[in-house]
């Protein structure tokens, strides 16, 4: 199995079955709860923004706004979830539990019984029933997408309050859950393919994509007669039998003489100059004569000649006519396509692997992520307009997605560290972060005395120079077993060489480690219960004592036992193990879903440069409000807590956090 495979397999080969189940776009778009509460809530979710980062810059005075609302209400660090995790940790917010109450415990759980990796938050099924003429397949009953967090969210119980709420691109709720508030998917969100962003790439040069980063798919091209043909993959056709790829095709016509090209897509046609984007371009994937797909994507025309050069954004779903659950109601987001036209819906939209091939480079990703957060300042700006009861989520994804990809380059202990990028790119987080104060200073403007202001993030933000691949220092620790002891690497996902009945542990998603227990595991050997639990601890032991040979420091700073630091009935699905790594070292690429590389630690020479994947003790997020705020260790869950309190709405029972005022 590959990472294509693992992807396709669990989540997009059955979305077009769900099509038929499709949401309708006529449902009523006014938010569910009707109350004129005397106080708001305005949330500003700024993804990723480190405490220390922000402590720093406020005292330069780099950050005006932040430092203001800090001196009128408070600053604190606000613990984040174990592991720090967006989806554990907006899960905990979400849900005001930790993630033994909402069962979240990764970007990847594993089915036991077969060891195979899962997508944690949702999941997606086909037609329960479908009916075969000839090479099509009907669908009788319609399949079904599922949010796979348990509990509440909040919006749902201030709707029971007679609340209004409008969550905007919360992380982790994909699809939304059921709620007549206006709500927009966020993180998790899919593009039309099922996947979570696969752009294409059209090209005359050899290139090549890194299958641990995935995310892009390289067409090799012929310019022939100054025109090129080719094809933009689609959604798999369900309707037919074996589920063939959809595509739609295209042409492209090279000016002989100038840097310009003609693409001609089956509607339309346009336009681009070397180096220019196109904006939004829609396109619709036949698949049987009564049924089709839209989606939309931008097309980036990189280079003309010597080589041709033509990138294409994962196509997204388009929300003038979503082929699944973007919103809640159904109609808000055509509502909001009709005001903005064709926007960003896949969940993280920064194509950060199409920078790390080398796909797009530093200027173009930047360009990019530009449009995405102009697009959303626009659409808090319009939230704010129509603010006059209840809560405002909003979320802000660059801050993100621009540490993730450009901590390199201020780092020079990267080892990706490029000094004549540094010299161009080096401030991108600083500035990022500038932006952020001032979608900040945006919402302060129109907010009226009466709204209570909470800004906040998930987790903070740390180096990544190391990676660590856990199967293989667990193989080399004798926890793993191959079939065939002389076999010194695996490059296949999901444990091929794998010998089960001598294996006592594997490492499987980003932070989580479970033992191969008996009962629970298809081919478990090791004893539920005090054997069980004598080799978590031994493990843990272990890990927490392992040093670098290259550094000498600790790879894993803190290992958690699942038993110590998660409560609620989902506990009992939780990793045996939760690594917690130090500062600077983070899970391979390639250990996540189950490959075992020959080396325990790499240096990370990827773009991908900053990360979060350490003890939650070394990562909170940021809290900052214009009230006073009394706690002074708040965590995500009470800030949950916070918002039932001020709407005086009851609080679920499976809540475990307190009001920070």
């Amino acid at each position: 199995m590959n990472r294509r495979q693992f992807i396709r397999s669990t989540a997009g080969a059955a979305s077009l079955m769900a099509l038929s189940g499709k949401p309708g776009l006529a449902a009523p778009l006014r938010t569910a709860g009707r109350k004129a509460t005397r106080k708001k809530i305005l949330v500003l979710g700024f993804d990723g923004m480190d405490p220390h980062m922000t402590r720093q810059w406020m005292e330069a005075g780099i950050l005006p706004t932040f430092r203001k609302l800090a001196a009128q209400g408070g600053f604190r660090p606000l613990r984040t979830s174990i592991p720090p995790q967006s989806p554990v940790a907006w899960s905990n917010f979400i849900a005001g539990t930790n993630p033994g109450g909402h069962g979240i415990f990764d970007f990847i759980h594993r089915d036991p019984k077969t060891y195979i990796p899962l997508f944690s938050a949702s999941s997606i099924e086909g037609a329960a029933k479908t009916l075969r003429l000839g090479r099509w397949l009907l669908p009788i009953k319609s399949g079904e997408v599922r949010n796979l967090r348990q509990g509440r969210a909040f919006w749902q119980v201030l709707e029971d309050h007679d609340v209004p709420s409008t969550i905007f691109k919360m992380p982790a709720n994909y699809p939304p859950v059921p709620s007549r508030q206006r709500t927009l998917s966020g993180m998790g969100t899919p593009d039309i393919l099922g996947d979570y962003g696969t752009c294409n790439y059209y090209t005359t040069e050899a290139k090549a994509v890194n299958l641990d980063l995935g995310g892009a798919r390289v067409h090799e091209v012929y310019v022939i007669g100054n025109r090129v043909d080719a094809k933009l993959p689609g959604p798999a056709n369900s309707f037919k039998v074996g589920a063939p790829e959809s595509a739609v095709d295209f042409k492209v016509y090279l000016d002989p003489v100038h840097a310009v090209a003609k693409i001609v897509l089956p509607d339309q046609e346009f336009i681009l100059r070397e180096k220019e984007w196109s904006g939004w371009k829609r396109v619709r994937y036949p698949l049987i004569p009564t049924q089709s797909v839209s989606g939309i994507c931008m097309f980036l025309l990189k280079e003309v000649r010597p080589h041709f050069k033509l990138y294409v954004t994962p196509v997204n779903i388009d929300p003038a006519d979503p082929a699944l659950p973007i919103s809640t109601p159904d109609g808000y987001a055509p509502e909001l396509e009709k005001k903005f036209g064709p926007f960003f819906t896949k969940g993280l939209p920064a194509d950060t692997s199409a920078l790390d091939n080398d796909l797009l480079d530093e200027a173009e990703f930047l360009a990019q992520d530009e449009m995405i957060l102009e697009e959303s300042r626009a659409m808090l700006d319009d939230e704010l307009g129509r603010f006059d009861s209840g809560l405002l989520f909003f979320y802000i994804s660059s801050t993100d997605q621009r540490q993730h990809m450009f901590w390199r380059l201020m780092d020079d202990k990267h080892p990706a560290y490029d000094p004549k990028l540094a010299a161009a790119f080096g401030d991108t987080i600083r500035k990022t972060y500038q932006q952020a104060d001032a979608v900040l200073a945006q919402a302060l403007a129109r907010i009226d005395k009466d709204t209570i202001v909470l800004v906040m993030s998930d987790h903070g933000f740390n180096p990544y120079y190391r990676s660590f691949n856990l199967n293989t220092w667990l193989k080399q620790a004798g926890y793993h077993r191959f079939g065939n002891e002389f076999k010194q690497e695996e490059l296949e996902m999901a444990f091929p060489s794998t010998d089960w009945s001598r294996t006592k542990a594997y490492g499987l998603g980003l932070n989580a480690l479970y033992l191969n227990q008996r009962g629970r595991e298809g081919e478990g050997i090791v004893a539920p219960g005090a054997e069980s639990e004598a080799l978590v601890d031994e493990i843990c032991r272990r890990l927490e004592e392992f040093k670098d040979p290259k550094t000498g420091q600790n790879v894993v700073l803190k290992a958690y036992r699942a038993k110590d630091v998660y409560q609620g009935p989902a506990a009992v699905s939780a990793p045996d193990i939760i690594l917690g790594f130090n500062r600077g070292y983070r899970i391979s690429f390639q250990s996540p879903l189950g490959r075992i590389p020959r080396e325990v630690l790499e240096d990370n020479t990827a773009k991908w440069s900053g990360d979060h994947m350490g003890a939650a003790e070394t990562l909170p997020g940021i809290l900052l409000s214009n009230q006073p705020v009394q706690a002074e260790s708040p965590a995500l869950y009470d800030l949950t807590a916070t918002i039932a309190d001020v709407f005086e709405a009851e609080k679920p029972k499976d809540y475990i956090g307190r009001s920070i005022f």
